[in-house]
């Protein structure tokens, strides 16, 4: 970087989160770096979202026509003047100095091409069970990965302007994976570092409908990205982990065993054993934060989860057994050609 202090762009993508909006912005514009812009980008919110960025003088780019938070990001990108650009979810208010901390990093180094963010174990804003789960789920395995990882976590995720132009936009045809995607694109030229010193509160899924739903569709569509890979990135998705999914899913599965004979109960609960010993560190940590009620029903959230995860794997597989479109989703040749900005 040619300055001690570049210009960044806070691009925030945003569709219909007027609720956690006005904490996210505000959050941005309070950063104690500077020179910093916000840029928020509408992706033709039906709620009171643009009021809002309106009310707190932050510029509003539209996407024109509702087509997912990877054009968003694209469209941010192509008008932001930065030579950093910071994409922050509208649902994430970042600590003040998350965005200094950010720079910094990526100013230590010539080969770390982008640096994510991770969450506070607090939420944004606390609603649920379900949400207090999966927010300190999230913020435990963010910090225990921190340092190089294989993925790239989005909701505060920094890169200087060059590397994202020469690495090129987000896949717009993914709804889902365009993180994950873009994390097999960027990891080959460059190193992504994930770091607690860039923070921020999430207000995360408050129901168990829209949490089932995501981990379900998440983990199906990235199975062709990682049969692409041959590997799985770390973080949240290693062998471990997906061990304990997979046991999490037989235990549930092996229950109706127990109206053979009582005995046969044996089976879901080895399993079960099973499924709580591969993520014994993270219930010892939640039950030192929480205590033994909210431990116990987050090892009960835990395991439907896993479950779920596994059951989109198995799903996923079953589809790129059958559909060559779906295990093209992800080749290179599918790539987007580069968003431009209309000023």
């Amino acid at each position: 970087m040619n300055r001690k202090h570049p210009l960044v762009s806070v691009v925030i993508p945003n569709y219909n989160y007027g609720r956690a909006l006005e904490l996210c912005l505000r959050a941005a514009l309070a950063q104690t770096y500077q020179p910093l812009e916000v840029l928020l980008v509408d992706d033709c919110s039906t709620d009171d979202s643009v009021a809002v960025a309106e009310a707190c003088g932050v510029r509003v780019i539209s996407t024109g026509v509702n087509s997912g938070v990877a054009t968003s990001r694209n469209t941010g990108a192509a008008h932001a003047r930065g030579e950093i650009v910071v994409f922050v979810d509208s649902d994430v208010a970042m600590e003040p100095d998350a965005v200094a901390n950010a720079v910094a990093l990526l100013d230590s180094h010539p080969r770390i091409g982008a640096v994510c963010g991770t969450y506070d174990a607090e939420p944004l804003i606390r609603d649920s069970l379900i949400e207090e789960y999966r927010c300190l789920h999230q913020f435990y395995w963010l910090a225990e990965t921190e340092g190089r990882i294989g993925t790239l976590h989005t909701a505060i995720c920094a890169m200087p302007a060059r590397v994202f132009a020469e690495i090129g936009p987000f896949n717009p045809r993914l709804r889902h994976t365009e993180d994950g995607d873009y994390a097999a694109r960027i990891c080959r030229s460059y190193e992504v570092h994930s770091s607690t010193a860039v923070r921020g509160r999430h207000d995360h899924d408050d129901t168990w409908r829209v949490v089932l739903r995501k981990v379900f569709h998440r983990t199906r569509l990235h199975i062709p990205l990682y049969v692409r890979r041959g590997d799985l990135p770390g973080g949240i998705a290693t062998g471990p982990r997906a061990g304990a999914s997979i046991a999490a899913l037989l235990a549930l599965a092996t229950l109706p065993l127990g109206l053979v004979a009582a005995s046969w109960l044996l089976v879901p609960a080895a399993l079960l054993a099973l499924t709580l010993l591969a993520d014994s560190a993270l219930y010892r940590f939640v039950l030192r934060r929480r205590g033994p009620l909210f431990a116990a029903y987050f090892a009960f959230a835990h395991t439907v989860v896993n479950a779920v995860i596994a059951a989109g794997a198995g799903v996923g597989a079953l589809q790129w057994l059958a559909s060559r479109r779906f295990r093209r989703l992800y080749e290179p040749g599918a790539r987007p050609a580069p968003v431009r900005a209309t000023r």
